[in-house]
């Protein structure tokens, strides 16, 4: 078992979810259960999924959990693309919330691949 709350790649993604907190407070108020929840939903799903698998007892099933956490970093990802779009986000908050998420891809895949 893991210490969750010792995992660079639990503490950046717990700090990445508080930035899409405060990016989506900017967010239309038609917004508030569509993509805000969304966003925010999925966002929390990548710390939980961290926090979840370290849990388990064997490293094959914390590697699964680190799997799920990467595929809701991507559908954050596409996500914040798509309220770009629709101008909801700033280029400025675009460029930084994707460098973060592509860093916490990056450290999620290269510690999943310790445990395989």
């Amino acid at each position: 078992m893991h210490r969750f709350k010792e995992l660079e790649i639990w503490k950046k993604s717990r700090l990445f979810c508080a930035l899409i907190y405060k990016v989506t407070l900017s967010f239309p108020n038609e917004e508030k259960f569509g993509l805000t929840n969304q966003l925010r939903r999925a966002s929390i799903s990548i710390p939980s999924n961290i926090a979840e698998g370290s849990s388990r007892q064997s490293n094959k099933d914390f590697a699964r959990f680190l799997e799920i956490a990467i595929g809701s970093a991507y559908e954050v990802e596409t996500q914040i693309l798509i309220s770009s779009d629709l101008g909801f986000i700033n280029q400025e908050n675009l460029i930084e919330l994707t460098n973060i998420l592509e860093e916490i891809i990056k450290m999620t895949s290269r510690f999943r691949a310790t445990l395989l």
